[in-house]
């Protein structure tokens, strides 16, 4: 099935604190379930066959800096819930997690701090959110234990696939100690590695037991590495039967589940086909089962490769094979089971 490649808007909204928080009112019918609304009064999804999106970006340029955004005609400019609500609209996603943006360091508990009251504010479907930390620094703890008192911080992210994490970050003792304290404290820790560093999430991991994991990005699979030999529109950036293996590891820790997202970034605008991207999907499945993997849209992020509604579209044809109970504990079920969610079905 060949998707095609729809530009995403290019209107950047300048909103004030409290316009942030709230939605407009097509952001409301798009994106909000509340008791009392009809969750179906959009779209032809019924309310009990609602996406948790697990992976929602949002940021406003005018408040934080994200360098990595910089120079980018695509990324670098505000994306807000009005925006969201567009992307998602006709998808039936309802509900989602904020997950942290890669903001300066300067401001990452800035940052916190709106997640929290941004997740305090009933009148938006983002329910729960994961912050950005270092665990290896040394107010790492003082910092966790002031959000971790908000039920709806659910877990930390700390890059790994970045300039400023060479590879072996995830091995020391510190790094260790402050993967354990999440534990401790009932949160969760976002893999976020280079595909060729596979092993040392695995290392993490497996030193960790006590801490529940999420594998961001189907461990940022090169969609490129999986096209028939001579077909691929670019070198790929690792080699796939190592990334197989490092996926059987990974899925063998009871502990870690994996957050089907991303590899959409990383297909050739207006070329690509959702069996590109099935070797990925399907591996990823089969290693974690039906009850260890999560849906995530990466937006807008996403939108290097392709819509959000597109990639939604994708993957539904993907796992349409493995039924709706499967499906429902991909798009719905096992988010809400993993981050503790409080919804009413």
């Amino acid at each position: 099935m060949t998707m095609s490649h729809r530009s995403p808007s290019s209107a950047v909204s300048s909103l004030t604190r409290r316009h942030w928080l709230g939605l407009t009112s097509l952001a409301a019918a798009s994106f909000a379930l509340v008791p009392g609304i009809d969750a179906s009064a959009d779209d032809s999804t019924s309310a009990d066959d609602f996406k948790i999106d697990t992976h929602q970006h949002l940021w406003d340029l005018s408040k934080f800096r994200l360098p990595w955004t910089d120079g980018s005609e695509l990324l670098g400019k505000s994306f807000l819930l009005d925006q969201y609500a567009e992307a998602i609209e006709g998808t039936g996603i309802r509900h989602a997690v904020y997950m942290e943006v890669g903001m300066d360091k300067s401001q990452q508990a800035d940052e916190a701090q709106w997640v929290v009251e941004l997740c305090e504010d009933k009148s938006n479907g983002t329910l729960a959110g994961v912050i950005a930390g270092q665990p290896y620094e040394e107010g790492f703890e003082a910092y966790v234990r002031r959000f971790a008192r908000h039920d709806c911080i659910k877990g930390v992210r700390h890059l790994l696939h970045t300039a400023d994490a060479p590879p072996g970050t995830c091995r020391t003792a510190e790094y260790r100690r402050g993967i354990q304290l999440l534990g401790e404290l009932g949160l969760r820790f976002d893999l976020c590695v280079r595909p060729q560093e596979l092993a040392d999430a695995f290392a993490l991991a497996e030193s960790c037991p006590e801490s529940r994991f999420v594998l961001d990005h189907c461990g940022n699979a090169d969609v490129a590495a999986f096209v028939p030999a001579g077909k691929a529109w670019r070198e790929p950036g690792h080699d796939a039967d190592q990334w197989r293996r490092d996926i059987e590891r990974l899925a063998s820790l009871d502990h870690v589940i994996c957050k089907i997202s991303g590899i959409i970034a990383r297909v050739q605008p207006s070329a690509w086909t959702a069996e590109q991207l099935a070797p990925i999907v399907d591996h990823c499945l089969d290693c974690f089962g039906p009850r260890r993997v999560v849906f995530a849209s990466d937006w807008p992020v996403c939108l290097n490769g392709a819509s959000l509604a597109e990639w939604v579209e994708a993957l539904e044809a993907i796992t349409a094979g493995r039924g709706e109970e499967y499906q429902r504990g991909l798009f719905r079920d096992n988010a809400r089971r993993f981050y503790e969610l409080e919804i009413d079905l």
